[in-house]
């Protein structure tokens, strides 16, 4: 009976890690409700329908399912096999927005595709190649990478294309994203603390130059650093720093508790963009920062089981798999980190949406395709019943 009982434990369907994927759903349903409730009065102002934001974000969710259904059908040696052609395709992308006549712009910037019933910003699905193009580099070339300060500086030099398509955009919060994801990805796969140290300070260095060399990068940062002093002053009016200003206020308004779901002043035309980038100030504000702080365990907790599946398949011998579930972990940790910051003040606006939670079909379609190859990541490892891999592919 014992052994009946065992083989049948064996021999019951998995379907992925459960609580990542019921952990993205509550996700994807707190932000169709916070979002529908910061977007009416923009959604009755600009398009005489207050529930037109939730309408689109709705078909954006049900297209996310059918591409998740789709990503996960599609096997991991194929993503590993195809990596170097997937960053041919990066390339591709990354240029085709920047091609007259093809590339929207909007807000200062051309980022964007437009593709009829939506503008695709290239730099979301972007992200997903660059991981796999990174995961299948490390997983080929992990002892040199890893072993000499050559191999170390063979990623950087060939991201510097990409990063360089991102910067004529300008999508300089694209890049910070998936630079940090590199970067945790190397440091992961075991890179000498040195390299990673020197490379940091490098990269933090380019920034610094990116910043003071731009007007408009610059003009960022002064008008954050004059939002903190005079958040009023007639310079910063209508730019970054009177959003953060309005974001704060939010925050003010709402203290512990909130002011009731639906109840945001910040909303009626205060605070600009807040149903994308600042929706974290209007939860605040109808909430309470209590409701802030439980979104941000459930972020953690998402993460978390992601992170989990990329150390189980580390131990198992499966690093392309492991690294890139390390990727797309950290390239949440980086989008949530960065939205709360500027929502908060700690950092200038990076037009970054909140994952899962702000409006946007391109991101939403792409955190419902990351985790729908996390799953399938965590099931093809929980077929291999653990047994570890003897080389690197």
């Amino acid at each position: 009976m014992q052994a009946v009982t065992h083989q049948q434990f064996q021999t019951r369907p998995y379907y992925g890690d459960s609580w990542l994927i019921i952990l993205a759903m509550l996700l994807v349903f707190v932000g169709l409700i916070m979002m529908t409730s910061a977007s009416v009065e923009i959604g009755e102002s600009l398009h005489r329908d207050p529930f037109y934001y939730f309408k689109r974000q709705l078909i954006f969710i049900l297209l996310g399912l059918v591409g998740a259904i789709i990503t996960f059908q599609i096997p991991l040696l194929w993503w590993q096999k195809g990596s170097y052609g997937l960053f041919i395709i990066t390339l591709l992308l990354l240029s085709l927005v920047l091609v007259p006549g093809v590339g929207y712009t909007a807000g200062g910037g051309t980022r964007w595709i437009n593709i009829g019933f939506m503008t695709l910003q290239v730099s979301e699905p972007s992200k997903i190649l660059i991981v796999f193009f990174m995961a299948g580099l490390l997983s080929r070339q992990h002892e040199l990478i890893c072993n000499s300060l050559k191999g170390f500086l063979l990623p950087f030099a060939l991201m510097l294309l990409p990063v360089l398509l991102l910067l004529l955009e300008p999508d300089f919060g694209a890049v910070v994203v998936i630079m940090f994801a590199v970067m945790a990805m190397l440091f992961l796969a075991g890179a000498r603390f040195w390299h990673f140290l020197l490379s940091a300070m490098l990269l933090l260095g380019a920034g610094a130059a990116m910043i003071f060399t731009s007007a408009y990068r610059m003009r960022r940062v002064t008008s954050y650093l004059q939002a903190l002093k005079d958040p009023f002053h007639e310079d910063i009016v209508f730019d970054s720093g009177y959003q953060l200003a309005q974001a704060l206020i939010g925050f003010g308004r709402g203290e512990w508790l909130g002011m009731g779901l639906g109840n945001s002043i910040q909303k009626m035309y205060f605070l600009p963009d807040g149903h994308t980038d600042f929706i974290i100030a209007i939860i605040a504000e109808e909430l309470g920062v209590i409701s802030v702080l439980a979104l941000l365990l459930l972020f953690t907790a998402f993460i978390s089981r992601a992170l989990l599946i990329a150390r189980k398949n580390e131990t198992n011998g499966n690093f392309f798999a492991a690294y890139a579930a390390y990727g797309f972990a950290f390239i949440f940790v980086a989008q949530v980190a960065i939205n709360v910051c500027v929502n908060v003040g700690l950092l200038p606006n990076k037009g970054l949406t909140l994952p899962f939670i702000s409006y946007g079909g391109s991101s939403l379609l792409t955190c419902m395709a990351m985790v729908a190859i996390l799953v399938r990541i965590d099931i093809e490892n929980h077929q291999s019943g653990g047994r570890k891999a003897s080389v690197r592919v």
